[in-house]
């Protein structure tokens, strides 16, 4: 399966997985390498530079196979070392970097002249064609049934995919609402040049969290996300449970909300908790619309191998069922 991602990344199949707080660690990220698709480690997961540098030796001990780093760029009163980092993704070695959260414009010359790939992740068109005029090598797009920040615009990733294959000239990488192969050959027919995953790859076996979270996922349907955030202009979509439901109520209650009210049940050191212990309503769990689409936990190659089937079986199906309803206008028309 060939498109312009694989080619860019020199994989076998245009599937990302992305990068994910807590979760983006070496045993995810190499299983997915492995399987054909780009494994990603999440570079703020990681405590210190030097702790993504031993990170990045424990991954490419689990595979020969290109995978890549996150690093998301926040706004923040007191910032992580963004460049101390993106210096560790360099001096290790690693040729692909996913960007995201604020513009990377001032990290891009630092990595391109080191040879690294830049995809950068965002959640609007003219977001996107700005970071193409900055010079990054591919556009990750999140469809607003994205788990995470799908940001303030609420575009699904059925007209989001489309415009932005349609205005950006670099490869669009469809991210949210993507997580079998029905999905992907939807993207693709979209103008998509590959898929980008995460709450998908957070239910297999390999992803670094407790089993009863991950059940919790395969049990939901479409309708048990919530938006948190929205009052507050930083819209984040999570899983439907206790503490995602009190933060909603906290927002919506009359005279509003400010993030030191509900800080104490959104803190990340909790949520991390929460995929540890499996201890489902204990933090946030963050997660997409498709968890409606989500019944097993497979091992990430199974997964890729199956989604790829289902991706060609999609697209023959819809070549074909057009060619039929051709065939049969014209015969109609014959007659």
């Amino acid at each position: 399966m060939r498109t312009r991602v694989t080619e860019l990344l020199d994989i076998r199949y245009p599937i990302i997985q992305g990068g994910m707080m807590w979760v983006g660690r070496a045993e995810l990220a190499s299983a997915v390498s492995n399987a054909g698709g780009l494994g990603i480690l999440t570079a703020l997961t990681q405590p210190t530079p030097d702790a993504l540098a031993a990170e990045i030796q424990r991954c490419r001990a689990m595979t020969d196979k290109p995978f890549g780093v996150n690093l998301t760029i926040l706004p923040s009163a007191s910032p992580p070392p963004y460049e101390a980092y993106l210096d560790a993704v360099i001096a290790s070695g690693v040729r692909i970097l996913e960007t995201a959260g604020n513009n990377p414009k001032a990290y891009i010359n630092k990595a391109k002249a080191a040879g690294v790939t830049i995809i950068h992740k965002c959640t609007s068109v003219r977001h996107a064609l700005s970071a193409e005029r900055n010079g990054v090598d591919a556009i990750s797009i999140d469809g607003f049934e994205c788990a995470g920040h799908p940001g303030e615009d609420d575009v699904g990733g059925l007209v989001l995919f489309a415009v932005a294959a349609r205005k950006l000239r670099i490869p669009v990488i469809a991210s949210g609402g993507v997580a079998d192969g029905r999905g992907m050959a939807a993207a693709m027919a979209l103008g998509a040049q590959g898929v980008n995953m995460g709450t998908r790859f957070c239910v297999t076996r390999e992803a670094p969290i407790h089993e009863n979270i991950k059940r919790a996922l395969v049990a939901a349907d479409e309708r048990q996300t919530n938006l948190i955030f929205r009052t507050l202009h930083n819209t984040g979509r999570v899983f439907k449970n206790a503490v995602s439901d009190e933060v909603v109520a906290i927002e919506r209650r009359q005279g509003g909300c400010e993030f030191k009210d509900i800080h104490h049940l959104v803190a990340g050191k909790r949520g991390l908790a929460t995929l540890e212990s499996g201890d489902v309503d204990s933090g946030l769990v963050w997660a997409s619309q498709v968890i409606g689409l989500i019944d097993d936990i497979p091992t990430c190659a199974e997964l890729l191998e199956r989604m790829v089937a289902e991706c060609r079986d999609a697209l023959t199906e819809a070549r074909n069922a057009f060619s039929s309803s051709t065939t049969s206008a014209a015969a109609n028309n014959a007659r």
